[in-house]
């Protein structure tokens, strides 16, 4: 049988790239961020094509991808945040919708958005994980839109 396969494509340059970073748990997020961006350059993205905004909380994430995935400027879309369990049920809510949103705002407009919002037990599990999946985010985003492309 011959299968048309398609190859993962990590070529960023050309694709413009919406970056949207939750503040709440700060050091991490900007971990995350540092990360992301330095490997978006890495795999070509170029730096005025890159938009970064930021919001409060990961709850506020979607709305603001929603809109930049509305404005069909972007081939892709990142998210960046870190929701650590607490005390409270408030974890479970904050995990679960973000994530909800987030996988909303790319089935609803066919944009591809990479979820980077870390959801860990402690500061120490979200500071271990926050450069790889920054960078693991831009991988992501770049393969999607690539292959978005081709599929289209």
């Amino acid at each position: 049988m011959d299968v048309k396969t398609i190859a993962p494509n990590l070529d960023g340059a050309g694709l413009r790239i919406g970056v949207v970073m939750s503040r709440f748990n700060t050091p991490v997020c900007e971990g995350l961020r540092n990360a992301c961006l330095a490997e978006l350059a890495a795999l070509g993205v170029a730096a005025q094509d890159v938009w970064l905004g930021t919001v409060a909380g990961a709850l506020e994430i979607p709305l603001v991808l929603q809109k930049l995935a509305q404005s069909k400027r972007y081939d892709a879309l990142i998210a960046l945040g870190a929701v650590i369990r607490g005390e409270t049920y408030h974890f479970e809510l904050v995990a679960n919708e973000s994530g909800a949103g987030v996988t909303r705002v790319a089935l609803d407009h066919g944009v591809p958005v990479a979820n980077a919002i870390l959801t860990t037990e402690t500061d120490e599990q979200a500071e271990v994980r926050m450069t790889e999946k920054g960078r693991e985010a831009a991988r992501v985003a770049v393969e999607m839109a690539n292959l978005l492309k081709v599929i289209r």
